[in-house]
Order: C-alpha cells, then sequence, then structure tokens
C-alpha cells in the first residue's frame, strides 16, 4: 500500500489543538499499522510552514516544521489549522493563502480545521461548497464569502474533496473519518479505542448536545440532575425520580427546572434519550434491543416512535429514520 502525504500546515497565531490533533491521529493510525498490521506506515507525515520557520501559538506552544511551504508540492491532504479565534480572529496568513491557491487544486483532500475554514475560503476553494467552522464564527464566516455555504450545525462536513470541522475535539471527528475511508473500519474503530474517543459521531451531529444547547441550571442541584440525565439516559427519569434526586417537590422540581434550563424535565429527557438512541444505532453494533433499553425506551418499537417523531421537524433525523425500518428489521446497522 502506497503511504499518502498528508502535510498539515504551519504558521504564526494558528490553533495549536488545530494543528496537534491531526498530527497525533495521523501517528497513532501510522503506529497502529505497522505495530498490529505489519504493514508499512499509510501517511507521509509532514509540517510545513511559509520559509520554513518556527512558529508559535497564542498559548506559547513552538512547532518547528519539517519543510518550506513554498517548496512542498501538493500532497495527497492538506490539513489547515485555523487562526486562534479564542480572543477574535487573527489575521488569516497571506502566504499560507497564496500556496493554497497554487497548490489545492492538485490534491485529493483539502482539509480546513476549526477557523481554517476562513483560511480555504480566502484561497477561494470554497465557493458554492457547503461547510462548517466554530460555531462562534459561523456568522462572521458566512457575512465575509456569501458564496460559501456555511452551516453551524455540524460537528464536520465533507463536500467532495473538500472537508470542514467545527472547533475542538470535532477535528478528532473528522480525522477519524477520513482515516476509516483510507484504511477501512476496523483499523479506525482500533485506532479509536486506542485513543478512548467515539467512533464515531457523525458529521451530521450537532455541536451542540441537548446538555450543551440547555442553559446550565443555577443551584448545583439542579446540574447534577442535568448532568445524571445525560450520563444514565437508561435509569428512571420521571419527574418524581428526578425530584428526589435534586430533594424537592415533584412541583417544585418541575417549575424550577424548567426556569433555570429552559427546558421543562419531561422534554429534556425526551430530546436525551432520542440523541442517544441515534447515537448508538449509528455508531455501533450494538442490537436495536440494547439500543432500546440503553436509552430509556421499553422497546424497539418505542424507539421507532420517538426517532420517527422526530424526523419531522429535525432534517438531521430524516436520513436515520428513513432507514430506521432496516435497521429494526436487521437488528442493528
Amino acid at each position: 500500500m502506497r503511504s499518502r502525504t498528508a502535510v498539515v500546515v504551519l504558521f504564526d497565531g494558528m490553533d495549536a489543538l488545530d494543528a496537534v490533533s491531526p498530527l497525533e491521529l495521523l501517528s497513532a493510525a501510522n503506529a497502529h499499522a505497522t505495530g498490529a498490521r505489519g504493514q508499512r506506515p499509510p501517511y507521509r507525515i509532514l509540517t510545513a510552514s511559509p520559509g520554513g520557520t518556527p512558529v508559535r501559538s497564542p498559548s506559547g506552544l513552538t512547532l518547528v516544521p519539517d519543510a518550506v511551504l513554498e517548496k512542498t508540492v501538493a500532497p495527497h491532504t492538506v490539513l489547515v489549522p485555523g487562526p486562534y479565534s479564542g480572543a477574535g480572529m487573527a489575521p488569516v496568513n497571506a502566504d499560507v493563502v497564496r500556496w493554497l491557491r497554487q497548490n489545492a487544486a492538485r490534491s485529493r483532500r483539502v482539509v480546513g480545521l476549526c477557523t481554517g475554514t476562513f483560511v480555504l475560503a480566502a484561497a477561494g476553494l470554497l465557493s458554492g461548497k457547503r461547510v462548517t467552522t466554530h460555531w462562534s464564527m459561523a456568522g462572521q464566516l458566512a457575512a465575509a464569502y456569501p458564496e460559501v455555504r456555511v452551516d453551524s450545525d455540524p460537528i464536520f462536513i465533507r463536500d467532495g474533496r473538500i472537508a470542514t470541522s467545527a472547533g475542538g475535539t470535532s477535528a478528532m471527528d473528522l480525522m477519524l473519518a477520513l482515516i476509516e475511508e483510507d484504511l477501512g473500519h476496523d483499523a479506525a474503530t482500533a485506532l479509536a479505542r486506542h485513543l478512548v474517543v467515539f467512533l464515531r459521531r457523525p458529521g451530521t451531529q450537532r455541536q451542540f448536545s441537548t446538555h450543551l444547547r440547555a442553559q446550565l441550571a443555577d443551584r448545583q442541584c439542579l446540574r447534577d440532575v442535568q448532568d445524571w440525565i445525560a450520563t444514565h439516559p437508561g435509569a428512571d427519569l420521571t419527574v418524581e425520580a428526578l425530584a428526589r434526586r435534586a430533594n424537592l417537590s415533584p412541583r417544585q422540581f418541575t417549575r424550577a427546572f424548567t426556569a433555570e434550563t429552559g427546558t421543562p424535565p419531561g422534554r429534556y429527557v425526551d430530546r436525551t434519550r432520542l440523541e442517544t438512541a441515534r447515537r448508538l444505532l449509528e455508531d455501533s453494533k450494538q442490537s436495536v434491543e440494547r439500543v432500546a433499553s440503553d436509552s430509556g425506551y421499553p422497546s424497539p418499537a418505542g424507539t421507532s416512535r420517538r426517532l420517527r417523531g422526530a424526523v419531522a421537524g429535525d432534517a438531521r433525523a430524516r436520513s436515520l429514520g428513513e432507514r430506521l425500518p432496516t435497521l429494526l428489521h436487521s437488528g442493528g446497522p
């Protein structure tokens, strides 16, 4: 198997996590292939910066590149981290934009990680493409580049040879998806287990789960209930049971939870269970009966009804809803 060259573009002011995540994932994929399978490394990993000079991230991490960007030929995969956006967007590096304009068309894949999407847009690579970025910067991206179709919801998007991810650890989800594409499901699964991460959150998963979208309750007892719901979707999550956990009467609990989170407890539980069922059906090989039990539904039929109910109001559930009869018939994905 020929090694695929992957170049991580480095520049001053980049987000260190965006650069280090793909390096670690690709390196781990090489180690798995050479160790467990006795194969040659599937990836030739390079870092390159304008002028080949060391670069420094706002967090203080200095990275020394392998190569001079201007002398680097178009690789199989180009990975572009984002200008650091924690305190506002850093300027897009003009040398990186120039190199992308000259070389990206010859690469099989071009990846923008978090606000790296801005760099790809500045290079003119995203016209008509559907992309994502960190949710806090999506509006700015759409305003600056109206020719780009910006979707702030998914954690990553693949549109042809262009791939983009949202912020933080979503870069790892995108990298696992690309590694699975290259090396197969078994290799990506083994890698995910080694890294103790999910394989794999689908790209259509929202940047905000129910737990993150809801307001965080003011009172500690209610925050504890929110955590309990998120981590125990299969438990008894009736209003009465949750009220006992918060040491409140059911009426007091319902009023307080709704006021402090913006969502009634029953709806909050339903959304959490639905997300759990969808994730397990997409990401695991568990039987539908086990998915139903782990998600808090009394039966696969209950899971089916809930998922079908979500399809009408949630476009992201549509593809799973269309596949649901097959899933239920076969016992899993």
